[in-house]
């Protein structure tokens, strides 16, 4: 009597989901189609990516070639191509590479590609903080105050590794215009700031000593 329950039972449950499936035949058909598709997607996408950045890093690597060699004509607007691709890693070399050798005069045009590598560029938060960092170390040679702590807020306000070193920056920055006060109020704040770069803050402790003591 068990026994046949038992398979009463198992045929009965074979035959709901046997029901089951025929039922919702077509929408099983088109999930499957979908998990197939988002699979071959992702692979696709990671095969295009590589292939995208073997393509970056060549055209990099031949830009520099063909500068050192002489040949600087087209150097300028392929580096900007680079950029304006927004790969993490060649991008921001890109921009290193026209800063280092001056081959961009324009401000106006180096701080644009600035805000594309800390706006559009998705890097590491810690490469950003150094992006921004260096964006102000370029401008701190011509912009006004307002200007530069405006640039260097979102690493001097927050626990960034660069930290120390924004502040470093806008220590010199008015040393250099004699405000000698706001000047030993950032070297302090390198001082006990509990993450500092150890040179920065040795050399914040030199300055204090040499620049500040009465």
């Amino acid at each position: 009597m068990d026994e046949d329950i038992t398979v009463i039972n198992t045929t009965t449950r074979n035959e709901k989901i046997k029901n089951f499936f025929i039922k919702n035949k077509k929408k099983l058909v088109i999930l499957l189609s979908l998990i197939i598709l988002l699979i071959l997607s992702y692979f696709a996408y990671g095969e295009f990516d590589k292939r995208n950045k073997i393509k970056i890093a060549n055209k990099y690597n031949n830009s520099i070639i063909n500068f050192i060699s002489g040949d600087k004509l087209n150097v300028e607007s392929e580096m900007i191509k680079i950029i304006n691709a927004k790969d993490k890693t060649y991008s921001p070399l890109a921009l290193y590479f026209l800063l280092d050798n001056n081959i961009i005069n324009s401000k106006e045009k180096i701080n644009s590609l600035f805000d594309i590598l800390i706006n559009e560029t998705k890097v590491d938060k810690e490469i950003n903080n150094l992006i921004i960092y260096k964006k102000a170390l370029y401008n701190s040679e011509f912009e006004t105050e307002n200007n530069l702590l405006k640039i260097l807020n979102p690493v001097i306000n927050s626990e960034s590794i660069w930290k120390s070193h924004g502040l470093y920056l806008m220590a010199e920055y008015f040393l250099s215009k004699n405000e000698k006060q706001k000047s030993k109020e950032f070297f302090e704040k390198i001082l006990i700031l509990e993450n500092s770069n150890p040179q920065i803050k040795l050399e914040a402790q030199k300055r204090i000593q040499r620049d500040f003591s009465e």
